[in-house]
């Protein structure tokens, strides 16, 4: 593990990642990239439950653990253990913050919750994450994000209109949970630098999930009744989406009058639309949506997209193509921005991973190491911050501690 980079925002903070699966572990990941030094603790045998998920890599990774786990080191502890809880605790003592993910009283039982760990270190920053709120009545119900997706309406606003609720294509609540997890985080730290006392963080899955139903949340409070479905297109800009050329589908968002004037003359050559009353203004168009889209969609099926992304991208109109995945991982745009690195790996050679999304005075925070095989710094972190000689950590090893 290279020496932490002290240009990097969080170098010196060290986080104890007790979390697993995804929401715990994408928070870890986002501090990692800052620059913090993230010890995941997992189980010696099994490791995260995500290390059995999709495509192999490697004999103890996969695409969907290493798509969470950049940046930390890997120490295997069985937690089940007196032994293992007390390495944790005293891991615990050498961080700044602890990160864990388990089911409601589950932590407790170990000895690892918040009041257990605060009496001895009082400064230290301490997130749980759980699927409900931990004060109500659904405290000890586990929190899935597709559950949470169904429960907070997520899944009754995504997708078109004709069709049945519909999930995101991503875990989209357990990547909003991290996220707003390690924002947090970084306010109790700061809080920390002027106070010197630690904060209990608590978020909730089903919290954050129905956060970000965002301004279709809003309007269905207004409405009384739930915003229809417009799959690809806007519920309140008209035209603006995914729509269909000669070839190949692309996206036109079209965001204010002057715009729509520019499309109707320059792009589809159809002055007539932008001169009827009834496509005026954004809120007309909407209003009319049901009359102008067939229009549209019609004189855009004419047309190459090629020749339509030039035609708008002179206009002033944001637009681009749709791209596969794979397209878009392999794109030019996604290569000179260094977006996906090549990490080498002691199994498989080397291994994709995808880059911190984050710049700072230009420079993109790095890939300091690929995501971790399982244990692989076990006898390292546990020598170096707790003193453990290698007779005992061989005995641990040998009774299935470590």
């Amino acid at each position: 593990m290279p020496l932490l980079n002290s240009s990097l925002p969080l170098a010196g903070v060290r986080v104890l990642d007790l979390s697993r699966i995804l929401a715990g572990p994408w928070c870890g990941m986002v501090l990692a990239d800052m620059g913090a030094e993230v010890i995941k603790v997992e189980h010696p045998g099994r490791g995260d439950d995500t290390r059995d998920w999709g495509l192999r890599v490697g004999k103890t990774e996969t695409a969907y653990f290493n798509s969470v786990n950049r940046n930390k080191r890997s120490v295997t502890l069985d937690l089940q253990t007196p032994e293992g809880q007390q390495i944790a605790r005293d891991l615990a003592k050498q961080c700044d913050v602890v990160i864990q993910n388990f089911k409601f009283g589950g932590i407790d039982k170990l000895g690892l919750g918040y009041e257990q760990l605060s009496k001895e270190h009082p400064g230290l920053i301490y997130c749980s994450i759980s699927g409900y709120d931990r004060t109500g009545p659904e405290a000890a119900r586990p929190g899935y994000d597709l559950v949470v997706q169904g429960e907070a309406g997520l899944m009754a606003l995504n997708g078109e209109a004709n069709q049945p609720p519909l999930k995101f294509g991503v875990a989209a609540v357990d990547l909003f949970t991290g996220m707003y997890s390690a924002q947090a985080i970084l306010a109790a730290l700061y809080q920390r630098e002027k106070t010197g006392k630690g904060r209990h963080v608590e978020m909730a899955l089903f919290d954050c999930g129905l956060m970000i139903t965002a301004y279709y949340g809003l309007e269905a409070l207004l409405m009384g009744e739930d915003p229809p479905r417009y799959g690809n297109s806007h519920p309140s800009i008209v035209p603006y989406g995914v729509f269909d050329a000669a070839d190949g589908p692309l996206v036109i968002t079209v965001g204010n009058n002057a715009q729509f004037a520019r499309f109707c003359t320059d792009v589809i050559e159809r002055p007539d639309l932008a001169a009827d009353e009834r496509f005026k203004t954004n809120i007309l168009r909407s209003a009319n949506r049901a009359v102008l889209l067939p229009e549209l969609h019609a004189e855009l099926a004419k047309r190459q997209r090629a020749d339509l992304l030039a035609k708008l991208t002179a206009s002033g109109i944001p637009c681009g193509e749709v791209l596969g995945l794979l397209e878009a991982l392999q794109s030019k745009r996604a290569t000179d921005a260094g977006l996906v690195t090549t990490q080498p790996h002691p199994v498989a050679g080397t291994v994709n991973v995808l880059a911190p999304p984050y710049r700072f005075d230009g420079e993109r925070l790095p890939v300091r190491s690929a995501p971790p095989t399982l244990g692989e710094g076990t006898h390292d972190v546990l020598q170096s911050l707790l003193g453990l000689s290698d007779d005992k950590l061989a005995a641990l090893k040998t009774s299935g501690v470590v």
